[in-house]
């Protein structure tokens, strides 16, 4: 392989590994807020319990993500140095701020930690707050250098120099508020979504009417009402990013549908394959004139095709795949919580049924997996540019070659962080078991009374 494509390999397998950790170090710190504040309501020390717990396996991932992060940084400057000479001169000022929310984010999740019990409830809650502000801040600066590479503003390019160079107006390119809407509302929604998996195999596992089981369920119905929440406003946030993509990058959103052919009441393409030869999807299920009102909310809305494009300026066609991949994975969270809402609170069942507790099971790493594909069709989306229309991928290369040496090293690393984070949770859930959290809180509770 060439070094462009061991580049890419190399970069995008870090990212993937990374994002399932930046992704949750977003979601995590919002559902220890939302159970804090239930239980400054309630009293309920089960919520306290599930903060502290939640707390916990947010640090040990935490402690994955930071040097997953440095190491997608590092790889930025070596990779792509091409792209960096552009970013260091023109969109800098997310990278610069995000040192600062981090700083919050780790200071005030280090109070919450050690000092929870010892602050009173309004400090905790705005310790909680300012480590989910802190969290969102640094996902929504990260991503920003991402909406900017596909809607770039604030510099030109002229005979390959960069001038009239406005850093405020590239940060708030055209995509930045959609864009960043995008990644904290999936964050979320995979958060829940994720915890909500652990809650429900926990129950399985419980005899019905235990502490332990209430405490699951609790936990499981915070998690899928929050889930099922961000979920639609996932969903609603998407079609803001699709009409983004029709604006400013047409292609992107021709391929995504598989469209070939400029026109009006274009059909929407759910599932199937994208033929090159025959220039339509195969197997896929078409909604009539659906893809025009989600580009511009009518029907009568022209949609470019990938025929009005050069060729080589198309996007890899299977990115049709990934789209609906993520849009299927979306559609079907939402189901799950609205069938979890309805039997649980509507028709007043106190028990789900084993088939629908393993589907719950399944919302989280169908939730992460949601987020991979987003991600991967994001990116592959882009191609064949590194910065839309201004800077190909293929000159923001590095010459410098051994990428593959990198490459096989940096996947040995990945294998290890990623079994070493497994072992660490395990080892410590099973040394503290909510079985035993409850008789200690049942303990402390006994001895304040006496």
């Amino acid at each position: 392989m060439d070094d462009l494509v061991l580049a890419r390999a190399l970069f995008g397998t870090t990212m993937g590994f990374h994002i399932i950790f930046a992704t949750l170090g977003v979601g995590i710190p919002l559902m220890v807020l939302i159970v804090e504040l239930l239980y400054q309501k309630t009293k309920d020390r089960d919520y306290a319990l599930m903060g502290k717990r939640w707390t916990k396996a947010f640090a040990v991932l935490l402690g994955v993500g930071i040097p997953t992060g440095t190491i997608a940084g590092v790889q930025l400057s070596l990779l792509w140095p091409g792209f960096m000479e552009v970013i260091g001169r023109v969109m800098a000022l997310p990278f610069q701020i995000e040192i600062y929310a981090f700083f919050v984010e780790a200071l005030f999740m280090s109070i919450y930690v050690y000092a929870a019990d010892r602050i009173r409830p309004w400090m905790r809650i705005v310790s909680v707050s300012l480590v989910a502000l802190g969290a969102m801040a640094s996902a929504i600066l990260i991503t920003n250098v991402h909406a900017f590479e596909g809607t770039p503003a604030g510099f030109r390019m002229e005979a390959g120099k960069i001038v009239d160079v406005d850093p405020w107006t590239a940060f708030f390119n055209p995509s930045f508020f959609v864009t960043a809407g995008h990644v904290v509302l999936s964050a979320y929604m995979t958060g829940a979504f994720v915890i909500a998996s652990v809650a429900a195999y926990k129950l399985l596992k419980e005899p019905f009417g235990t502490k332990v089981y209430q405490f699951h369920k609790k936990a499981l119905m915070v998690c899928l009402i929050v889930g099922g929440m961000f979920s639609l406003l996932t969903s609603i946030n998407g079609h803001e990013s699709a009409q983004l993509l029709h604006e400013y990058q047409p292609e992107k959103l021709a391929a995504a549908e598989g469209l070939f052919e400029t026109t009006t009441y274009a059909p929407l393409a759910i599932g199937g394959f994208t033929d090159r030869e025959t220039e339509e999807v195969k197997w896929g299920i078409e909604i009539p004139w659906a893809l025009s009102f989600l580009a511009g909310n009518s029907f009568e809305t022209e949609v470019i095709g990938l025929n009005d494009f050069p060729e080589e300026y198309w996007p890899p066609l299977f990115v049709h795949t990934l789209f609906n991949a993520m849009v299927g994975i979306g559609s079907f969270l939402i189901l799950l919580s609205l069938i979890a809402f309805i039997w649980n609170k509507l028709l007043k069942k106190d028990r789900f049924p084993k088939w629908l507790m393993w589907l719950f099971v399944t919302g989280g790493p169908l939730s992460l997996l949601g987020i991979e594909f987003g991600w991967i069709f994001a990116c592959t989306g882009r191609q064949p540019w590194t910065i839309y229309r201004m800077l190909s991928t293929e000159d923001s290369v590095t010459t410098t070659g051994n990428i593959g040496i990198l490459f096989i090293m940096f996947i040995g690393v990945y294998i290890i962080l990623g079994i070493s984070v497994v072992l660490v949770l395990l080892y410590y859930f099973r040394r503290h078991t909510v079985r035993d959290d409850l008789a200690k809180e049942e303990k402390a509770n006994i001895d304040l009374q006496t």
